[in-house]
């Protein structure tokens, strides 16, 4: 069917049946995965495999590879990152791939070259997503290169963000939950680190208690055969003691710049791969605020919330399953945080609608997708939250980075010009020291200029945790 003959006039102004019979002759886009649909076969016992994780970041892949310990399967997480694993990466990548998939592949690499697992015996663990991000493209690559290097008995366990991860096969009912209280974990845990650790007496005690917590915790979520009621009791109680561990330890008292953290979700998150920003930024004396795991699996949440208002298929089957999947969420949320209210006042975590509310302006949820969005919105987030400055942290060359740093500018002059940086990594050697020096004044002299001017912690709009919120709240996030 062609142009011209639907669209007589030449003008683009056809009827609304030409319009349709137009989008019809399209091809068609490959349907979503769901736990009925997922890309894991029906005939791979797992069971017989050790599943292992890549550290997105340690801690939280610790928690997560305790959840599918959970269900009984061999779950482990990948060594250290070194220069081995950028060289095997390197070595079967043509160079438009991004840094994290290089990693990824070198990590996965390496167990097999060095390690000489048995393929039989393993399988490697690699979500996915749609959109944008080349994210998307990791899992056919890597099953690419495996078959390439005859490693075809290597298996790969891969569910996409298309259905808030759902699609992880037959026992998904029994680990999502788990996995989902796993993040929540790991990401009080990352908050308690990342809120001690600059102010700590004794060099190293903070990341001391840390890994013992990540012991403590990861035991309670890898139990097997455990009602949720009773894992949630445990996990309240452990995360109490965890606590307890880190008010124990000896802080002197500083007025630090309070920096933000956002950027892509493995580049953030990854310390091999950002080059241990933070620790710099700690060292020169800020402190971090970094966007933690859990916020992504809101998104995907989001995302799937306005997939169904596209669709018109909201109040049927699909639909209330992602919305008591929501509700669930936000009851195991609040659960779990209710311990730490006092202890995170100053820094509470946003929901994801207020993310996109503050995105809408500059990057609209229905016109983009991905990281992009909650960089932005988690940029005005962090201003209004009382931030001195905002570091994006993203791989060489990645379109979210791109984009973002296109938006910034505006960004900040709407927003008191606040200081905001984007800091790329790609395993090459840089002067951090430097830069991390310069944005640091300018973070310093922000903060000393709200001082002047009275200005210091902005009040936000609440946003209701409602499980479906409304697509336009009725506010504006712009100053």
């Amino acid at each position: 069917m062609t142009t011209e003959t639907i669209l007589k006039s030449g003008n683009g102004k056809g009827s609304k049946q030409a319009a349709e019979q137009a989008l019809a002759a399209l091809p068609q886009p490959i349907a979503a995965y769901t736990p009925d649909t997922s890309p894991v076969r029906a005939d791979v016992n797992l069971k017989d495999r050790t599943l292992w994780l890549c550290r997105m970041p340690y801690g939280g892949s610790r928690m997560l590879a305790a959840a599918f310990c959970s269900i009984g399967l061999d779950t482990r997480v990948t060594p250290d990152e070194d220069a081995r694993t950028l060289e095997l990466g390197a070595k079967y990548t043509s160079g438009d791939e991004c840094y994290p998939q290089r990693i990824v592949l070198g990590d996965y690499l390496k167990l097999l070259e060095d390690q000489k697992l048995e393929p039989r015996k393993t399988a490697f663990l690699l979500p996915t997503a749609n959109g944008p991000c080349r994210f998307g493209q990791y899992v056919g690559l890597l099953r690419r290169v495996l078959d390439e290097l005859g490693y075809q008995d290597v298996e790969i366990l891969s569910f996409t963000s298309a259905d808030g991860y759902a699609g992880i096969g037959e026992q998904a009912g029994e680990l999502i939950r788990t996995a989902w209280r796993a993040v929540l974990v790991q990401d009080i845990l990352l908050k308690l680190l990342l809120m001690t650790r600059p102010y700590e007496i004794e060099p190293g005690s903070t990341d001391r208690v840390y890994l013992e917590c990540l012991d403590l915790m990861g035991e309670i979520v890898a139990r097997q055969k455990v009602p949720h009621k009773e894992r949630m009791v445990a996990l309240k109680a452990g995360l109490r003691r965890c606590k307890d561990k880190f008010a124990a330890i000896p802080v002197k008292k500083e007025d630090r710049p309070l920096i933000g953290v956002v950027g892509e979700i493995f580049c953030r998150l990854n310390t091999f791969a950002n080059n241990d920003l933070i620790r710099h930024i700690e060292a020169q004396g800020g402190e971090c605020w970094l966007a933690g795991v859990g916020e992504w699996v809101w998104y995907t949440n989001a995302e799937a919330f306005r997939r169904h208002r596209e669709e018109k298929r909201r109040f049927r089957k699909e639909w209330l399953k992602t919305f008591l999947t929501a509700r669930i969420m936000h009851k195991d949320e609040k659960a779990l945080f209710e311990d730490f209210r006092e202890v995170f006042a100053s820094r509470p975590e946003p929901h994801i609608q207020e993310l996109l509310e503050y995105a809408r302006p500059y990057l609209p949820q229905e016109g983009a997708m991905g990281e992009m969005v909650l960089s932005t919105g988690g940029a005005i987030y962090l201003y209004h939250q009382g931030a001195d400055g905002i570091v994006d942290i993203s791989p060489f060359t990645c379109m979210n980075g791109i984009v973002t740093e296109a938006i910034y500018p505006r960004v900040s002059k709407d927003h008191d010009s606040i200081p905001i940086r984007v800091f790329y990594f790609d395993g090459t050697n840089r002067d951090l020291e430097r830069d991390v020096g310069i944005f640091l004044e300018l973070a310093r002299t922000y903060k000393r200029r709200k001082k002047t001017a009275g200005r210091g912690k902005r009040s936000a709009r609440n946003v209701s945790r409602a499980a479906e919120p409304e697509a336009h709240p009725g506010y504006s996030p712009t100053t």
